[in-house]
């Protein structure tokens, strides 16, 4: 039988009331998105509101521009199809998964850490020994999420995400709700990561989680591991 993967991503398209547009973070969904296709995994993909799931214009470039993974993406009906329709987080049953992977994009700090939806799944896949994994902002979905014991789900855990260092050369600091780095740390994660804009990934049991857009490939590579379907 086939490997479900359930991709959880922003329906958030703007940077609070600052007007500026962002949303999902295309390489962070294509890169991932197409390593576990690529390897017979089937991915659905869901949304706090459900529907049409925005694409942060800052992550494309025009026709023929494009990294080779973005062009393919853009060209990729399915995929396309499925980013229109995204289905709604609270309308599904995690234990159809066997794994629940949150891609970046700006979007995810305003809608993922509030959703309801999206703190029962993560709580119902990690009580069920479920993998979770993020890449960059995608650690959003991780915040509100406890552990049976009550205790955050990323307590005692070494995690990763987009680092306040990133985040304050990017300039978005005071724009952001939170700094998720510290928001993960304060939660009890043994928070590690690289120098800005490095590969990083790590995993700690059934928690996966990556640093920034260069970390995607890596994030995917262990999740593909920790399923069993590609070697260590």
């Amino acid at each position: 039988m086939a490997r479900r993967i359930l991709m959880i991503v922003t329906s958030n398209a703007r940077m609070g009331d600052t007007g500026k547009p962002t949303g999902v973070w295309a390489e962070e969904l294509a890169t991932p998105y197409f390593a576990l296709v690529d390897a017979g995994v089937e991915v659905d993909l869901a949304s706090p509101a459900g529907g049409p799931a925005p694409i942060d214009p800052a992550s494309l470039k025009g026709n023929g521009e494009n990294d080779a993974i973005i062009e393919r993406f853009l060209a990729d009906a399915t995929l396309q199809n499925r980013i229109a329709e995204t289905r709604k987080v609270s309308e599904l049953d995690p234990a159809a998964y066997d794994a629940i992977f949150f891609p970046g994009g700006h979007g995810t700090m305003w809608d993922l850490p509030t959703d309801t939806g999206v703190k029962n799944v993560v709580e119902a896949a990690y009580a069920n020994n479920k993998i979770i994994a993020s890449v960059c902002h995608g650690a959003a979905g991780l915040v509100a999420a406890k552990r049976p014991d009550g205790k955050p789900i990323v307590h005692g855990k070494r995690v990763n995400s987009f680092t306040d260092a990133e985040e304050a050369a990017a300039g978005l600091t005071q724009v952001v709700p939170f700094p998720l780095e510290t928001r993960l740390r304060e939660l009890g994660g043994q928070f590690e990561g690289a120098p800005n804009w490095q590969a990083y990934a790590v995993r700690d049991g059934q928690l996966i989680t990556g640093q920034n857009p260069q970390s995607s490939a890596r994030v995917a590579q262990h999740v593909l591991e920790a399923l069993g379907l590609v070697a260590p």
